[in-house]
């Protein structure tokens, strides 16, 4: 059974609002679709830019490989890492899932963000612009 996470009893008015939508959602390196979903998430945090998340099941396995890289957010649970290699790229620790996230980002789990600035993101067939994970300013 999930925990509560500890973050919201410090910072009460801190916000994780996770977000199911049927957007669909292409997650690109060079040529190569890694990730395509009908199912994402998108979750919006205080202070940070929107991230996608999308199934681990809609990412492309003969692509990713688990690492031992771990953080950990107050909010959100522990983050596990995957490096991605496509063709000769090797881009390490570029994904992450909270494989076993507190109480209230429970929607998350077997879901997996991405580090925008190392890929390309489509939503709709539209090519974003999108900063990723990372603090606004």
């Amino acid at each position: 059974m999930a925990e509560s996470a500890p973050g919201f009893e410090k910072h009460p008015n801190y916000r994780v609002d996770v977000t199911a939508t049927e957007d669909h959602v292409r997650i690109l390196l060079g040529e190569h679709c890694l990730a395509d979903s009908r199912r994402p998430l998108q979750v919006t945090e205080t202070k940070h830019h929107p991230v996608w998340y999308l199934p681990l099941a809609d990412v492309d396995e003969n692509c990713i490989e688990a690492t031992e890289h771990s953080t950990y957010c107050p909010f959100k649970g522990h983050a596990s890492y995957w490096t991605v290699t496509v063709a000769e790229q090797v881009l390490p620790n570029s994904l992450w899932a909270y494989q076993d996230p507190y109480l209230e980002c429970e929607a998350l789990k077997d879901h997996v963000g991405f580090y925008m600035d190392r890929f390309v993101l489509e939503v709709n067939g539209v090519r974003q612009n999108d900063p990723g994970p990372g603090w606004r300013k």
